[in-house]
């Protein structure tokens, strides 16, 4: 070929590189010496001019896995010496690799005519700006006439791939390194689209018409039908492309208020993408007909091969059903600006044709256990979702009442309850068609009841009907599962487990569906658990309960979620649909909530009989009564707003206000009236004792006790106030500091139950209570760890189990104690650690050589002073920048806090060694040379704790004032000029996270520094800077942050593959 790089071929030299390949690709295949073989194929990539060697392997070898590296050494060698080619041989390249796929179209290697058509179109954008419009014209003209089917189905087929890896290869997302500037790919992208991409869409739709008479009619051969699939997965590709360029209409009224959405929501499970081409488009994809089309020609391929039980999942059918998914998503000004009514008529109209895949459900679901394809169910799914993604709930609701007598819910209901039965029928199975399809429809339920919350579009009465029927049936398909796997002895048959994330996700999504019909579902669950809590009490032993306990397994969790939220991280509060969805309840005995959650404590309260506890609450029924009170607790005891002596009163749009806000206000004050709320959470202290002494070993039961309910209760300190009034909390923390039995708990959960103890003492009011409550907590425990230490033959028992055990537990609990350090109880845990100081001098001595021991009192000497160091005055603080360990405390007979500081680094610095250092904490934050380095810079260390000690004598003084401290800064308020003041929370919440992403990102500043190229270190430089600060990009862990940052992620890949290659 003229203009072919390389010069003249030694035909020896051919040969024997030829052979090198393709032995080096054999053994690749046999697993034989597979570096050597990698080296042999590296070198061909980076050889210089190895265009001629290419091009004889592409053209002689028998061996596919030989063309396929010769056609991707061709790529390298030509994006690497792109510089040093001529203007023909940059031509030529691209040329003979569209030639070389055109003449070998019909090769049954089809792999390798892929990798020529990527290499084809990956140059073809190398050379893109600098290439004339007339020889791009040159280039495309060859194709269009192949893509047409001039040249036969074979070339028709290899050029639509070829148009496939160009659009891929133009995708921001999909580009290939080329070492060249984010401008050059932006340049590239908009080009394409403005100039080519609508023409490429064209040539593929006549593609589809060329062969579409011949397929319907059932003599279309493999090469068209081939041909035909790969166009519709073209139009597919086209329309998934990220349409930039375009001008939208302006959001009339009429439009917004019509029901369609104007931006993309952000979905939980699945990427959803709105398809935004631009009028321009109107002409090819609306007024046309092509959509129409489409819709008509699946339907009538469908009814021709309706015989043929495997057309549905070939590829024909599975591209066009793709493309009909797609254009689902099809929005924005491509459409008639006429108010709206032309995109509906649009919906409708694909809707009326993709319900034939689904509808009638139960018929579709039947056949498809009995051995049916799946793909058009799960697909009818996806198109659904897109569809609720465009449109409000009422909108999404009416589009099916045009051609049926019901509406889009109770479709999306039916097709939900067949979801379900599948995915309990299947449940040991992973990835089935049940749970794909639920996972989808889950997600469209959240799209549509999202409206329903915010008011926004509320839900018809047919569509709560049919949600409380599909509740209905979820629960009782449960149920049914819950008591069919009761005497499964298989790991599989607890499918239902309190900690499994993707269960939890389910069942939250089961209880929102649940809430959009509250007046009847929670009636219904009320009388489920009051139906199997009554079998229970009529067996008298007599019968097997297995069956009746886990359905109430069952019936606790989903509950649960249906009456309380996860809160992550945030201040639980009711919800507002159950606030609001009963307005004509008068009396609380009668509000369904209430029923509901007394009837489930009162089942609770069964366990702290002896006898009944024995008999039917195993560990498992007791996580999920610990971890339903643990919610219920956060949820109903004392809210928000009735703590704060409000009612909320937004957004009542009920004809009778005052109706309304009875039953809120009822609803948010019930669990504490006729003194209900401290038999709750005295009950609550007697089941956390029970979990906590009698399920020894049952270490998941223990922990939700622990770090949920406990530390629920005491989180609150309305709750606190209340618990630690009452007996059974004494009982608790006398249990704790003397009794034998709570040393079963594990280390971790010693120290979680010691700083929720010690923590409960801020809520005692008199002072001196407080500290005489944390003496008596934690006095036992350090004189128990003293006692310890002073033992005469504690050298001869100290390497015993027992002792290593015990001296490890009372460790963990001076732990848990440390780390509630508040100012009322500062002084009596300073106490406390000056006690123990020297008895850990001795088992310092003692236990050198157990790493577990040292590491333990390491860890309690930094949660220690970290509790502390917030208290040292300004001479005190100056003493941690290791110049001088001088201590003048203005008050008599205070103890010298930096002193022990002081002396407890000193000790500690000299223990650390190799196997304490495989602690990852330890090893980042206490080695000795980071220590060291404290004094390396003055100026640093001193504006640091300069700072710390202005914050914390700020604190300090506050609360000695009766304020609320830095507590009360940690949200936004409204500051002098009448503007809203950043809180302190989010000033250093900014602060931390420019450190992290700044200061701390060294692997980031490695990769820049060691670029050699001053425009690529400059370029992924500026790319690291908008990853993290473009796109009003904020401190927020909220969901339109994350997705911002998202943006900015696929943004950064863009721009850093466009000039960056990492071998």
């Amino acid at each position: 070929m003229q203009g072919f790089p390389g010069g003249a071929p030694d035909p020896q030299q051919l040969q024997a590189t030829m052979l090198a390949i393709e032995q080096a690709c054999s053994l690749i295949q046999m697993h034989m010496s597979p570096a050597d073989a990698e080296k042999v194929i590296s070198s061909l990539h980076s050889s210089p001019m190895p265009y001629q060697a290419c091009r004889f392997i592409l053209e002689t070898s028998h061996m596919p896995n030989a063309r396929f590296q010769a056609a991707g050494a061709i790529g390298d060698a030509a994006i690497r010496e792109w510089g040093i080619l001529s203007d023909d041989n940059k031509k030529s390249l691209i040329v003979y690799c569209l030639n070389y796929v055109m003449e070998h179209a019909s090769s049954p290697e089809g792999y390798v005519q892929a990798k020529v058509s990527a290499v084809a179109a990956r140059l073809l954008k190398r050379g893109w700006v600098e290439f004339l419009d007339q020889e791009k014209a040159a280039i495309f003209f060859e194709i269009e006439q192949s893509v047409r089917g001039i040249h036969g189905p074979n070339r028709q087929f290899a050029t639509i791939n070829f148009l496939e890896a160009l659009v891929s290869e133009f995708s921001p997302g999909t580009a290939s390194a080329m070492c060249l500037p984010k401008e050059f790919h932006e340049q590239c992208q908009w080009s394409l689209e403005v100039k080519f991409l609508k023409d490429f869409y064209c040539w593929a739709q006549a593609a589809v018409f060329n062969t579409a008479d011949s397929i319907l009619n059932g003599n279309a051969s493999v090469a068209e039908e081939k041909a035909c699939s790969a166009a519709f997965r073209l139009m597919f590709q086209i329309l998934s492309w990220s349409f930039k360029h375009n001008v939208e209409h302006a959001n009339s009224e009429a439009k917004i208020n019509s029901g369609l959405r104007s931006d993309a929501i952000n979905l939980k499970k699945f990427e959803r993408s709105l398809v935004k081409p631009g009028s321009v488009w109107s002409d090819v994809l609306i007024s046309s007909g092509h959509v129409h089309w489409v819709l008509n020609f699946y339907t009538a391929a469908r009814q021709k091969f309706s015989f043929d039980t495997l057309w549905v999942d070939s590829p024909i059918a599975t591209s066009c059903r793709q493309l009909i998914v797609q254009l689902c998503s099809l929005t924005g000004s491509v459409f008639p600006n006429d108010n709206a009514d032309g995109q509906i008529q649009y919906l409708v109209h694909i809707l009326s044709a993709v319900v034939l895949w689904i509808e009638p459900p139960d018929v579709v679901a039947a056949s498809i256990r009995s051995g049916a394809s799946e793909s058009e169910f799960v697909d009818g799914c996806h198109a659904l979702l897109s569809m609720a993604s465009l449109t409000t709930c009422s909108l999404f609701d009416n589009l099916l009442k045009s051609t049926r007598n019901y509406g889009t819910i109770n479709l999306l209901s039916a097709l939900t309850s067949e979801a379900v039965k599948s995915f309990l029928d299947n449940q040991n199975e992973e990835e089935t068609w049940g749970s794909e399809a639920l996972d989808i429809l889950l997600e469209t339920w959240n799209v549509i009841l999202g409206d329903v919350d915010s008011d926004k579009s509320p839900m018809s009465v047919d569509g709560a009907i049919a949600a409380s029927s599909l509740f209905k049936i979820i629960v009782e398909s449960h149920l049914k599962a819950a008591a069919d796997s009761a005497f499964e002895d298989t790991d599989d048959a607890e499918y239902f487990h309190v900690s499994v994330s993707k269960r939890d996700e389910q069942l939250a999504l089961y209880a929102q569906i649940a809430r959009s019909a509250a007046d009847t579902t929670i009636p219904f669950l009320a009388q489920l658990f009051s139906e199997r809590f009554a079998r229970l009490s009529q067996r008298n032993g007599e019968n097997d309960p297995t069956q009746t306990l886990e359905e109430l397994y069952w019936l606790l969790l989903i509950t649960s979620h249906v009456l309380t939220d996860s809160g992550e991280g945030e201040t639980l509060l009711i919800p507002e649909a159950l606030q609001a969805g009963f307005p004509n309840v008068v009396e609380v005995a009668q509000h369904p909530v209430v029923t509901l959650s007394w009837s489930i404590i009162n089942f609770s309260r069964q366990c702290l009989d002896p006898g009944v506890r024995a008999r039917y609450f195993s560990p498992r029924l007791m996580e999920a009564v610990i971890w339903f009170l643990a919610r219920w607790v956060a949820t109903y005891l004392v809210p928000l707003d009735v703590s704060r002596g409000q009612v909320n009163r937004a957004e009542i749009d009920s004809v009778d206000k005052h109706v309304l806000q009875h039953s809120r206000k009822m609803l948010n004050s019930f669990a504490w009236e006729n003194n209900q709320g401290e038999r709750v959470l005295d009950f609550v202290v007697l089941i956390s004792m029970v979990a906590l002494t009698t399920y020894q070993g049952e270490n998941e039961l223990q922990t939700l006790t622990c770090q949920k309910l406990l530390a629920t209760v005491v989180r609150r300190k309305h709750t606190c106030t209340y618990v630690v009034q009452l007996d059974s909390w004494r009982d608790l923390t006398r249990a704790f500091a003397s009794g034998r039995s709570l040393f079963s708990l594990t280390g971790r959960l010693q120290r979680s139950l010691a700083e929720t103890l010690a923590c409960a003492a801020c809520c005692i009011k008199d002072p001196e209570a407080s500290v005489q409550y944390l003496r008596d907590l934690m006095g036992p425990v350090a004189g128990c760890l003293v006692e310890n230490a002073n033992r005469s033959d504690l050298k001869s028992v100290a390497q015993q189990a027992d002792v290593v055990y015990m001296v490890c537990c009372l460790l963990e609990r001076l732990r848990g104690a440390a780390r509630a350090t508040q100012p009322r109880t500062q002084k009596v845990l300073f106490e406390m650690g000056h006690t123990v100081m020297n008895s850990l001098l001795t088992l310092l001595e003692v236990y050198k050589n157990q790493s577990a021991v040292i590491y333990m009192i390491l860890k309690f000497v930094v949660d220690f002073v970290d509790g502390q160091a917030v208290f040292l005055d300004a001479k005190e603080t100056s003493v941690l920048k290791w110049v001088g360990f001088l201590s003048d405390s203005s008050i008599e007979g205070s103890q010298d806090i930096a002193e022990v500081i002081y002396v407890g680094v000193d000790i500690v610095t000299p223990l650390i060694s190799l196997d304490l250092l495989k602690y990852p904490k330890l090893s980042r934050d206490v080695y000795p040379e980071k220590v060291a380095n404290l004094n390396k810079d003055s100026d640093i260390v001193d504006r640091c704790l300069t700072a710390i000690n202005a914050l914390a004598s700020y604190h300090f003084k506050e609360r000695l004032g009766g304020r609320g401290g830095l507590s009360s800064q940690l949200m936004e308020s409204e500051g002098s000029n009448g503007k809203l003041q950043e809180s302190i929370s989010s000033h250093f919440l900014r602060l931390l996270l420019q450190l992290l992403l700044f200061e701390d990102f060294r692997l980031v500043q490695e990769l820049v520094e060691k670029q050699q190229n001053p425009t690529v270190k400059s370029r992924l430089g500026m790319a690291f800077h908008n990853l993290t600060s473009s796109n009003n990009l904020s401190n927020s862990l909220d969901r339109p942050n994350r997705q911002r940052f998202r943006k900015n992620l696929r943004t950064f890949l863009g721009d850093v593959s466009g000039f960056m290659q990492i071998k």
